[in-house]
């Protein structure tokens, strides 16, 4: 498994994403969140952000985090982080794009 091609085309749809908000249409990323396929919430101290797999609370205690706040933190986390696990969470959010890869689930 190559990390850098992986990040790379998590943080290529991270900017895609930002493009998508901006026309006025639904992220991707929000979209996979609302799907219960991942989850992105904020961290006890609330200080950052802890991204799971799948909706493990019920929607009505969920408190959807900004999106413009959760992408930048995303980005930042993607571009320095080694863990395989959490970049193919992320690039699942985004496995209908033409660039995905199946050996990424």
């Amino acid at each position: 498994m190559d990390n850098d091609e992986l990040r790379r085309f998590v943080l290529d749809r991270l900017d895609e994403d930002e493009r998508r908000l901006a026309d006025g249409e639904l992220p991707l990323l929000d979209e996979a969140e609302g799907r219960g396929r991942l989850r992105i919430t904020r961290s006890d101290d609330g200080a950052g952000l802890l991204l799971l797999p799948g909706p493990i609370q019920a929607a009505e205690e969920r408190h959807p985090v900004p999106f413009g706040e959760k992408v930048a933190l995303l980005r930042t986390e993607v571009e320095r982080t080694e863990d395989e696990a959490a970049l193919r969470l992320l690039a699942e959010a985004f496995d209908t794009h033409h660039d995905w890869q199946e050996e990424w689930r």
